[in-house]
């Protein structure tokens, strides 16, 4: 039985993809952080991360989407700000924000996460955050840099923009050398109203 690595996200337009982009040159200009940086086209909004999967289990994951989207109506988020977990003193990931709103984003997120627990998937153990992950350091990175690095993005004023969001989406994620591929493998509209 074939498995595939997935999760459940919101694509991003290219426009705001391109803003992410361009700030991710910006952070690097001039600075060597043992960072991994995730590449503006694989930038997604996480709404539930499943793990591997059997293909065959794909259609009933689709289903749970479906009955997840029914009732909600296109929303509109903005991405803007940045931000660290855990802190600004021992940052291990770096993150631009979500905002808008959040109400329909968390009704929709706590909805999927309902309906894929019938199916056998954990429901999440911490409270929804949304965020897009920009770079996450490494191990060996230096308490000095996780401080310089948090210094740098408390400093770094950031808007990529709103837009109206309209489908979710099952995603595929191939694991390289190069980093992680992300292909959709089905996409699920939300609610016209």
């Amino acid at each position: 039985m074939e498995e595939i690595r997935s999760f459940i996200a919101i694509e991003l337009p290219e426009a705001v993809k391109l803003n992410l982009s361009q700030l991710g040159t910006q952070l690097k200009s001039g600075r060597r952080f043992e960072v991994k940086w995730v590449a503006p086209e694989s930038i997604h909004l996480t709404l539930k991360f499943l793990g591997n999967i059997l293909v065959e289990s794909t259609k009933d994951i689709v289903q749970a989407m479906s009955e997840a989207a029914q009732g909600i109506p296109t929303f509109r988020l903005e991405v803007k700000n940045l931000g660290v977990f855990p802190n600004l003193k021992r940052v291990q990931v770096a993150w631009v924000g979500v905002h808008g709103e959040i109400d329909k984003l968390s009704q929709l997120q706590q909805r999927l996460d309902a309906n894929l627990s019938r199916l056998g998937f954990a429901p999440e153990g911490r409270p929804f955050t949304p965020h897009l992950t920009i770079a996450r350091l490494r191990d060996n990175a230096s308490p000095a840099e996780r401080q310089a690095l948090g210094q740098l993005i408390a400093s770094t004023r950031f808007e990529a923009g709103a837009f109206s969001v309209d489908a979710i989406s099952l995603m595929k994620s191939q694991l390289t050398r190069e980093g992680p591929i992300y292909s959709r493998i089905s996409q699920v509209a939300l609610s016209k109203i």
